[in-house]
């Protein structure tokens, strides 16, 4: 049910232009420490797991590992999706306490 939830408002936070996704700009976002919470995917491939966990690390930047491509995708209307950043604070706090 909170998973629902999250990922309702993670579409809201599409439609509200709060959302970056795709690998490399998720990795700039972090760098440019404009993302507050990384989302990426169980079925992520290896070396895009490390990367991004990796920057979330130095970084300092919260990570969630959680759904699969295809229910990221469908919850930001794209195909499907490994990597989601999140660049506002209030959606990434309710996000991530939905989330765990």
């Amino acid at each position: 049910m909170t998973n629902n939830r999250a990922l309702s408002l993670l579409g809201m936070a599409v439609r509200a232009r709060k959302i970056i996704t795709g690998e490399e700009l998720v990795v700039k976002g972090i760098q440019s420490q404009k993302v507050f919470l990384v989302i990426m995917t169980t079925d992520a491939a290896t070396n895009t797991r490390k990367k991004i966990i990796d920057k979330c690390t130095f970084y300092e930047v919260p990570y969630i590992e959680k759904f699969d491509r295809n229910e990221l995708g469908h919850a930001i209307g794209k195909i499907s999706r490994v990597v989601v950043g999140v660049t506002d604070k209030g959606f990434s706090k309710e996000i991530e306490r939905l989330i765990e």
